[in-house]
């Protein structure tokens, strides 16, 4: 049986190539399209009204890493006012949105994240001690979906205690405000602030913030060690109460000293590691499990001292710790 051979010439060959790829093109154009357009979105969950210094360096730090808003990212901001009740509300808020990450600015919002998503990557940029609080099994090996930062608070306090003690070496009663009344950190701290204040003669009393701030105190307070976290709900009584009282303030968080009613402050420097948190939401985006990179803590430490404070008390400070000062406020 003959077949009728029908010639195709090259011409018809190229029209043909040609068909078949502009279809191949055709279909796969919507898949990249979809996925070039998809920009990962940032839930940012701080406690300020609004963003501060240090919230900038976070930004700015995403910059640095490529990562620029409204061009290949967008992020979601939520600011709870410095009212805590609606951070489990605002965190609930951005896992219903199915943003890809959520940045958590301080130990409390990091913990309402936790409790609302096991999914989402939790980025803290400052979380208190990670381990001691529970939010990981292990700086090195996280876990999970949280990663980011984590401060060794009760070590920083010790060193703190050691400062208050050269700067002000009568003083022998330091008074610890609580906020809670069980907090697994504030515990964490006073054990080991009571385990070094003998060998510098002096005693810790603990007493919840509302009787320091409330009751006339029987004997004289030395000193006041505040926590960052205490200081950010009644920041505005103790500077009240600490003026009153002629009473010197020392705290982990550099704003009382910014404010005119600390007298020194130690801890880490915080637009430093917002900075740095910035990495772990960079390697996040870029396909990394949020269990499997380390958290890191601080490398860069900063002592803050008001001369305005001390000369309001009648306080001298001694010059090898004016010395050591990275900032002097004068």
């Amino acid at each position: 049986m003959n077949k009728k051979i029908i010639p195709v010439t090259l011409s018809a060959m190229l029209s043909a190539l040609c068909f078949f790829g502009a279809m191949l093109f055709a279909l796969s154009f919507p898949a990249q399209a979809k996925q070039a357009g998809k920009m990962p979105r940032i839930g940012y969950l701080n406690h300020h009204p609004g963003p501060l210094v240090t919230d900038k360096a976070f930004f700015q730090g995403l910059r640095d890493l490529g990562w620029i808003e409204g061009k290949n990212i967008h992020i979601v901001y939520r600011w709870a006012a410095r009212k805590k009740h609606l951070y489990p509300a605002l965190a609930e808020e951005l896992v219903r949105m199915k943003v890809d990450i959520i940045v958590t600015a301080t130990r409390p919002i990091a913990q309402a994240a936790k409790n609302a998503t096991t999914t989402i990557p939790i980025v803290m940029v400052s979380g208190g001690d990670a381990v001691e609080h529970g939010f990981v099994a292990s700086l090195a090996r996280p876990g999970g979906n949280i990663t980011g930062m984590s401060e060794p608070i009760a070590d920083i306090h010790t060193k703190l205690l050691e400062l208050l003690h050269e700067t002000l070496p009568k003083v022998k009663r330091v008074v610890f405000p609580l906020r809670f009344k069980n907090s697994t950190g504030e515990k964490h701290v006073l054990k080991k602030l009571h385990a070094m204040a003998p060998a510098l003669g002096i005693t810790i009393h603990a007493e919840r913030i509302e009787r320091v701030l409330n009751s006339a105190v029987q004997e004289r307070i030395g000193a006041l060690m505040v926590l960052g976290g205490t200081y950010n709900v009644y920041g505005r009584r103790i500077a009240k109460f600490a003026a009153k009282k002629r009473i010197p303030v020392f705290s982990f968080s550099s704003t009382p000293v910014k404010n005119h009613f600390g007298l020194l402050a130690y801890g880490p420097d915080f637009s430093a590691q917002f900075r740095r948190a910035a990495t772990h939401v960079d390697k996040i985006l870029k396909g990394a499990n949020p269990g499997d990179l380390p958290i890191e803590q601080p490398t860069k430490f900063e002592l803050m001292i008001n001369l305005k404070t001390a000369r309001k008390l009648g306080l001298t400070i001694p010059p090898e710790v004016l010395f050591r000062a990275d900032k002097v406020i004068k």
